[in-house]
């Protein structure tokens, strides 16, 4: 589990470095994709592996699946993680999340988030706002 945020610069090179206590659930490799919102998903190769046998359980003539399957999938690179524990990130997922120099990663249960901290403090400040109403409509359904 990913818990956590956390802010660090992209270098010249187009790396980030990922928190240790993130690396750790990473260790057999990591899987970075387009994430909604406008942010960038970090998924551990355990992780995607669920997501990916959800998503094939899903009918491919429906056409949001397809959809959805392309979204995510033909925006996703493979990641390694150099001796300083960074990563590369693609140009155009950097271009996709508007990151060009800060980064903020956020540890969301299964997944990081990557946001660039314009989206980012403005979407936290969105749920800050909506905070109680939200937990109310989450509790309706036993959460």
């Amino acid at each position: 589990m990913f818990l956590g945020e956390y802010r660090h610069n992209l270098d010249y090179k187009g790396r980030i470095a990922v928190p240790k206590k993130f690396r750790e659930n990473l260790a057999n490799g990591a899987i970075l994709t387009k994430g909604l919102d406008g942010c960038l998903f970090l998924y551990s190769k355990e992780s995607w592996g669920h997501l990916t046998a959800s998503l094939q359980e899903l009918s491919v003539t429906q056409a949001d699946t397809r959809a959805f399957e392309r979204y995510l999938f033909g925006g996703a690179a493979e990641v390694e993680f150099d001796q300083l524990g960074r990563i590369k990130m693609p140009e155009y997922l950097l271009v996709y999340a508007g990151i060009t120099k800060e980064v903020i990663l956020v540890g969301i249960l299964g997944r990081i988030e990557i946001w660039s901290p314009s989206r980012w403090d403005k979407l936290a400040k969105k749920l800050e706002k909506r905070g109680e109403e939200i937990a109310e409509k989450l509790s309706e359904k036993g959460v």
